[in-house]
């Protein structure tokens, strides 16, 4: 078997024999396929509205002749949106019905969601906002941006310190000097004013999908400069080791020894660095739209709920429903970096949490 093939294997062995790992891994798996499935899972789109049924709480589910079934509502107090269930009145989950038409995985227009009830009525898993959208729902199409930002701004700014710390490592020279001292310049400047000038230097009539880009692209700028700088330190490591002389002994072009030597030898490092980092970019994102410079409606994101939720009426009548997203948060970073220590434990064990 190829060396580099059997290390992988052998690195998935160990994760998975981790319960800590296990737990990071399913945890992330579920919250992924969530957002993957988003449109099919949520029973309403993002910025379906219904002004009848502000601040619901969330619908009880019951058991009758016909199956299960969410508990109907009557609004006793629309000042404190004070709802009490009414008495023998249900209305019966219907799975798989028709809804408002969407594009699975962005390609296949469908309109078949896995659960709802018959209209009028609604089904409010996690309760409604102040204009009557679907919590639940919104949480769920959230999901595809707070989460796909983190994989994509990692993505491009490990891509980054990869291409120029390793060159940089390797080589040395001008180049090195170059790298460097940009690196020293990003880092000296805080990020949160650099983050917040850069977002405010662009026009603030982007749609989302633009402003969504602009995240990723701001996040990745950012982030690029710590990782070339451990990068470099590790290929001027690998520079002096002995399987990288005999390569360059034996007349292996430079690009050749980065590709088949340095690079595989990076590889842990990167792993454990993105688990790690990625936390950081759903936290940014979080920040910028909680700061209402980030995802605007009527897109959702996590950062956007959690915004949306700080009114005082949220919590002067305990609407709980509504912080839901920043239990979402919690637990993606905490798993995030559940997975990260244990990646690091398995890959390096001098490292091991609470080692001595």
């Amino acid at each position: 078997m190829n060396p580099v093939l059997r290390k992988r294997s052998s690195l998935w062995q160990q994760l998975l024999a981790r319960p800590p790992g296990v737990l990071a891994l399913g945890l992330l798996g579920f919250l992924y396929l969530c957002a993957l499935f988003a449109p099919f899972l949520a029973p309403y789109g993002p910025g379906d509205q219904d002004l009848q049924r502000t601040y619901h709480p969330p619908t009880g589910l019951t058991w009758t002749q016909e199956g299960l079934a969410v508990r109907l509502y009557e609004n006793a107090d629309p000042t404190q949106a004070l709802y009490r269930p009414i008495p023998g009145k249900t209305a019966a989950i219907q799975w798989f019905p028709g809804g408002h038409s969407y594009r699975l995985f962005g390609l296949l227009p469908c309109r078949r969601h896995l659960f709802g009830v018959e209209p009028p009525h609604k089904v409010y898993l996690l309760g409604s906002d102040s204009t009557g959208r679907d919590v639940f729902s919104r949480l769920l199409y959230g999901a595809q941006v707070s989460l796909s930002i983190g994989l994509i701004g990692i993505s491009i700014s490990l891509g980054v310190g990869l291409i120029a710390g390793g060159l940089a490592g390797y080589f040395g020279g001008w180049f090195d000097s170059l790298v460097m001292r940009t690196t020293e310049l990003l880092m000296a400047i805080p990020g949160l004013y650099l983050l917040l000038a850069l977002r405010g230097a662009f026009a603030s009539q982007f749609g989302s999908g633009e402003v969504y880009l602009l995240i990723v692209v701001i996040l990745s700028f950012l982030g690029w400069s710590g990782a070339a700088r451990v990068i470099r330190g590790l290929a001027l490591s690998l520079r002096a080791q002995t399987f990288v002389e005999a390569a360059i002994v034996t007349g292996l072009s430079p690009w050749r020894i980065l590709w088949r030597h340095l690079l595989p030898n990076l590889a842990s490092y990167l792993l454990v660095a993105a688990a790690l980092s990625i936390p950081g970019y759903i936290l940014g994102e979080a920040a910028l739209s909680f700061l209402g410079i980030g995802i605007q409606e009527p897109s959702a994101s996590w950062g956007l709920m959690l915004a949306q939720a700080q009114e005082m009426k949220v919590f002067m009548c305990n609407f709980w429903w509504l912080l839901t997203p920043g239990a979402a948060v919690f637990v993606t970073v905490a798993a995030f970096n559940l997975l990260g220590d244990t990646l690091r434990d398995v890959i390096d064990p001098h490292f091991r949490t609470g080692s001595r």
